[in-house]
């Protein structure tokens, strides 16, 4: 049975289930942005709290919202956790994900900052579960927030 991580999010009431027929043969949880079931991992565990907490706890919209965005990087496809449009469907955040057991550390900041190079992003996240970051991007570099801002303070 799959014994999932406290975290330091709200809990919400994850949908989980045990596929044994399935190709991966484990716990698989439905992820409302992909609108379908996926691997649960340590790591998507983080991202289905994550997103859930963006929407009940910051306003944001599920329909501005979206898993596993492919971007092209120096000629090598990479994948966002979680990318947050505007309305105008431009990327306002990306938000990066690890499992609970990784540190945040400098490699993981340069990781997401690699990603925003081709989004241009104005705010940047990322999560264990435990600890969270937000910074903004602007003309003077990036800068730490205190907290997760809600969405309409984004804008």
């Amino acid at each position: 049975m799959f014994t999932p991580a406290v975290l330091n999010l709200p809990p919400y009431p994850a949908q989980i289930r045990h596929d044994a027929d399935s190709l991966r043969g484990g716990h698989e949880i439905y992820d409302i942005l992909r609108r379908r079931w996926v691997a649960l991992t340590p790591e998507e565990w983080v991202r289905q709290n994550f997103v859930h907490f963006l929407i009940a706890q910051r306003g944001f919209q599920s329909s501005f919202m979206a898993n596993e965005i492919g971007l092209r990087l120096n000629g090598t496809l990479r994948r966002c956790d979680t990318v947050v449009y505007t309305r105008s469907l431009k990327p306002l955040v990306i938000v990066e994900y690890k499992a609970p057991e990784i540190q945040i550390t400098q490699k993981v900041f340069d990781q997401i900052a690699r990603y925003n190079i081709v989004l241009g992003a104005e705010y940047l996240i990322v999560s264990n579960g435990l600890s969270h970051y937000c910074c903004r991007f602007g003309a003077d570099g990036y800068k730490f927030l205190k907290d997760v801002p809600f969405y309409k303070d984004l804008l």
